[in-house]
């Protein structure tokens, strides 16, 4: 696929989905972080059912550093694997107050250090938080949709990235998560996709073949 082919496709998603935005909940870069570790093989709804009760005691690094880990694990639970993410945002949350002034980083690389982050959860950040998008969150929706319609055929999100990187102007950037997954909730489904009411069937591989 060219890259005309490309932004005619995404062209057509933002007049499907013109109010299509990040899905997560959050009032500052810190929650946002950690509404991100906590979205991984998780819905972006549970997510938000279960962060209002804890951001409204829980909101900074600090809080988050000083909670016995028990019960960063019970508020997180609703959430999955709840063990391992609970033990990654405590270790962000002290590195952050170590290393950062108690400031989530503004920058890639930065962010990448922290426990439980990584490019996904980084892009998102970026984007989200800063509205400064340094690349493309590949998440179960961009990955699938990637294959599908023929932005790629890597299977690894970090392949998936450069590929959708070599096809996107810059500006585009800021939208390219959002409308995939849009398209993956309504239309491009995992399961008994919605092929025939698809507005790009026609630029496909996966309707074509």
């Amino acid at each position: 696929m060219n890259k005309n082919e490309a932004i005619n496709i995404l062209n057509i998603l933002k007049k499907s989905y013109p109010d299509a935005k990040c899905s997560l909940d959050f009032s500052s870069p810190f929650e946002l972080l950690v509404a991100v570790i906590l979205s991984a093989q998780c819905t972006d709804e549970r997510v938000n059912k279960t962060t209002p009760s804890i951001f409204e005691k829980y909101s900074t690094p600090e809080d988050f550093a000083k909670m016995p880990l028990e019960t960063l694990e019970e508020l997180v639970h609703p959430c999955g694997f709840y063990k391992n993410k609970a033990k990654n945002i405590k270790l962000t949350a002290q590195k952050i107050i170590d290393n950062f002034d108690s400031k989530v980083p503004e920058n890639m690389e930065e962010l990448l250090t922290l426990s439980g982050v990584g490019r996904k959860t980084a892009n998102v950040v970026m984007l989200e938080a800063f509205n400064k998008p340094q690349g493309i969150a590949v998440d179960t929706h961009a990955k699938r949709l990637s294959n599908r319609i023929g932005f790629s055929k890597e299977t690894t999100p970090e392949k998936i990235e450069q590929d959708l990187l070599k096809l996107f102007p810059y500006n585009y950037l800021k939208d390219v998560n959002h409308l995939l997954i849009y398209h993956g909730r309504a239309i491009c489904t995992s399961r008994s996709p919605k092929c025939n009411i698809c507005p790009i069937n026609k630029y496909c591989e996966f309707y074509i073949n």
